[in-house]
């Protein structure tokens, strides 16, 4: 899991697939982290984004970074207690520019039954599950 994490954070921006209906979504993400054992991401109850994860949880995660590239499926999961909520704006402070732990606004979701494979061209790919 650590190992996800940190690929995520060094890519800087990943990229979210979600589905609408019949429609994939994509769009890009930039939070990583993990508490309590678990890998979070972050973003708005009133985004589009959280309506369709909250109507179908699965989704996945591409990342690219010199030449290697990071694959994730997985559930995304809210948390909705306000430590998870606390711990990932501690980690991303500016985030708090527009999402307050308590603001009934700001939604964490943890990944569950994830499986993350690392690819490049010039090494096998390697898989995790967390």
């Amino acid at each position: 899991m650590k190992k996800v994490c940190d690929f995520l954070k060094a890519a800087g921006t990943y990229y979210l697939a979600t589905v609408e209906g019949d429609q994939p979504r994509v769009r890009p993400f930039g939070t990583a982290h993990i508490f309590d054992g678990r890998l979070y991401i972050q973003t708005g109850k009133g985004k589009p984004v959280a309506q369709q994860l909250k109507a179908n949880p699965k989704a996945e995660i591409c990342a690219f970074k010199d030449g290697a590239w990071l694959r994730v499926s997985c559930e995304l999961i809210e948390d909705d207690r306000v430590e998870a909520r606390k711990s990932m704006l501690d980690a991303y402070p500016e985030l708090r520019a527009m999402y307050d732990e308590n603001d009934g606004n700001t939604l964490v979701l943890y990944m569950k039954d994830a499986e993350a494979t690392f690819s490049s061209f010039t090494a096998p790919p390697e898989t995790v599950k967390f």
